[in-house]
């Protein structure tokens, strides 16, 4: 069981080939998030990666790549996508006051076991149940 939850955008910034001049630095934070592999992602973290990763700016994933990283990722724990799953996306969603999508990333979170969800889209530090919410990018010690 992985302590740590990944979201997309800690994956998408590993994979960045030229990152945009306000996100220097994310690219090589990212590969050291993921350099130990002791994290888990989602069904739907995975759709996310690929569907973005094919257009990201400046420079897109060639779709093989993509697939590649896909892979990859697939070989860390996966939370699946089931109606329990969407259900308590939707109840957390409520629950905290946020976006359907983001409810759906922490149940699969807490479906993982993870204490912690990597992420850039929600409040550093906050708390959702037994998860906590930390920015690999934020500038301080955590």
């Amino acid at each position: 069981m992985a302590t740590r939850f990944l979201d997309t955008n800690v994956l998408l910034y590993a994979a960045a080939k030229q990152a945009l001049a306000a996100d220097a630095g994310k690219h090589e934070r990212a590969l050291d998030v993921i350099s130990d592999g002791d994290f888990a992602v989602s069904a739907q973290v995975l759709q996310e990666f690929y569907a973005n990763a094919i257009r990201l700016k400046p420079l897109p994933l060639p779709v093989e790549e993509a697939r590649r990283w896909v892979e990859l990722l697939g070989t860390v724990e996966c939370v699946a996508i089931d109606h329990r799953l969407v259900t308590e996306g939707i109840r957390l969603s409520q629950r905290f006051q946020t976006s359907y999508w983001d409810g759906a990333i922490i149940a699969a979170a807490h479906a993982a076991g993870a204490s912690t969800l990597m992420t850039e889209d929600l409040n550093d530090g906050q708390v959702f149940g037994n998860v906590t919410v930390r920015n690999p990018f934020k500038q301080s010690a955590h």
